[in-house]
């Protein structure tokens, strides 16, 4: 009965030997993958805090526009300018009307857009006298 104990307790002691090691090893692959896993999500909340600030950085500089904007409309010389613009004038004062020169503006587009077309088509002419000589090279070559 002795010799039936002891055959047990050995057994159970490999059992235990081999078993150990092996949950133990189990144990510090999944600690290794939880801690790669976190390590990714620190990454990744890294980035998007850098692109957070720089947004913040961004929206701030258009902030500070908008405020020295807003403080000149408040200047009444801001106000005088804009109605100047739009035509207005003091009393007492004499409006000064500069008319447009002579010569008709569509005319001057017209003529652009002759200008453009002339020089789609000098580079056309251009690009195509080259593409044939160079066509003639590659053909004799591989002949």
């Amino acid at each position: 009965m002795i010799g039936k104990i002891k055959k047990r307790d050995l057994k159970e002691e490999r059992i235990s030997q081999i078993l150990f090691p092996i949950f133990t090893l189990a144990l510090i692959g999944l600690l290794l993958i939880s801690n790669l896993k976190i390590n990714q999500k620190r990454a990744k909340l890294t980035e998007k805090t850098e692109s957070l600030k720089k947004e913040l950085e961004i929206l701030e500089g258009k902030k500070q526009k908008l405020e020295t904007g807003l403080s000149q409309t408040e200047k009444e010389s801001y106000w005088e300018e804009k109605i100047r613009q739009e035509g207005y004038v003091r009393e007492g004062e004499n409006p000064v009307v500069i008319l447009p020169s002579k010569e008709n503006p569509k005319e001057k587009v017209v003529e652009n857009q002759k200008l453009s077309e002339k020089f789609l088509a000098k580079t056309k002419d251009f690009f195509a006298g080259l593409v044939d000589p160079v066509r003639n090279f590659w053909n004799k070559l591989f002949q």
